[in-house]
């Protein structure tokens, strides 16, 4: 192979491995939801365990205050009222501090908590932890837990202009 061909079939290699490191028992629907310990925005610990006997949205975004992010968590944020209707709690997680995620909030006025999973545990748990070229990230994944704890639904592809309404729609079918 020329060198140009060596160092694209490692590019690629690389990549593969990175995004299935994680590669295991895949979560699926009807699952008990892996349990979580973190604090959010507030400093606040917050677990599964805190939301027993409610639906809850936990959803992994990659950055605070960039495009997408934003327009996701600004979506659930102007939805809240439906949500908070239908017996929902709303969590966001990314990998980000707990002081990046205070600035976030504040500056978009975000009525729930965002969990600062910076060692990626959590989203390990929820197959929704990626890293590339020592960047690490939560993909941006939503699941909807019951309120026995179990996994309702997963989203694996996200629109975050339209994700907000999405999950309404399905709530709607079961609460």
């Amino acid at each position: 192979m020329t060198l140009r061909k060596n160092f694209l079939y490692y590019t690629i290699l690389s990549v593969f491995i990175v995004f299935n490191a994680n590669a295991g028992e895949e979560l699926s629907i009807g699952m008990d939801a892996p349990n979580f310990k973190l604090t959010d925005q507030d400093n606040i610990e917050r677990s599964l365990e805190d939301y027993k006997g409610k639906w809850l949205v936990l959803y992994f975004y990659p950055k605070d205050d960039t495009p997408g992010c934003t327009t996701e968590a600004c979506n659930f944020r102007d939805n809240m009222e439906i949500i908070n209707k239908l017996n929902t709690s709303v969590i966001g997680v990314s990998v980000d501090s707990n002081e990046s995620h205070k600035k976030f909030s504040e500056k978009y006025s975000l009525p729930f908590p965002i969990l600062a999973d910076t060692n990626g545990e959590v989203a390990k748990k929820y197959d929704s932890f990626g890293s590339f070229v020592g960047f690490k990230f939560a993909s941006r994944h939503t699941f909807i837990i019951n309120p026995s704890g179990k996994i309702h639904k997963i989203y694996k592809k996200v629109s975050p202009s339209k994700h907000a309404q999405e999950i309404i729609e399905e709530l709607k079918k079961h609460i």
